[in-house]
């Protein structure tokens, strides 16, 4: 388990509330983890990410990865972000005050508001705004900005949703065998 003691790691407790990062786990030196963050096992988070828990909690389930320049944060007293296991979520993406179910791919640079929900198994395409209290349907794919539902997903993008996730933790496994010689 990692605490906000490491050194190394930009990992900081905010008002006497400490992340919890199991040993399994892979946060870059670069990413700044604070205050009520959960991580489920397995978890990685990227080069310059915020997982900033200060004004509300953030969990991250297992198995799920948070790319670099991410930012995840909430809304005081209102919305804290869950993300469900075997979720991608790519590079550049906000994440703020939302939930994303399991399996799912977040596009690149999308933009996920508060209140939101984007149901299990679903895609959010590159770059795709989704507005405060939006409703994705499970398995859907969203595109645009504002996002629109363009399509149910068959089992092939099923099946890449699941690629994309179990490649990181392929890559998680290599970093993690580097930070630990």
């Amino acid at each position: 388990m990692v605490t906000a003691k490491s050194q190394d790691l930009m990992i900081r407790s905010f008002k006497g509330i400490s992340p919890t990062i199991p040993a399994s786990c892979y946060v870059d030196a670069s990413a700044q983890i604070i205050g009520d963050v959960v991580f489920g096992e397995h978890a990685s988070v990227w080069m310059n990410a915020v997982v900033r828990g200060d004004v509300h909690e953030i969990r991250i389930g297992a198995h799920s990865n948070i790319q670099d320049c991410s930012v995840l944060h909430g809304m005081k007293e209102q919305y804290g972000v869950y993300v469900g296991e075997y979720v991608t979520v790519g590079h550049n993406v906000t994440l703020h005050g939302c939930r994303v179910e399991d399996r799912c791919l977040i596009g690149m640079g999308s933009i996920i508001l508060n209140g939101a929900v984007i149901g299990a198994g679903s895609i959010i395409g590159a770059g795709t705004l989704i507005p405060e209290k939006t409703i994705v349907e499970p398995g859907s794919l969203w595109v645009g900005a504002p996002g629109k539902f363009r399509r149910k997903l068959d089992e092939r993008d099923q099946a890449a949703i699941m690629r994309y996730a179990n490649n990181y933790l392929g890559y998680k496994e290599s970093y993690l065998t580097e930070v630990r010689r």
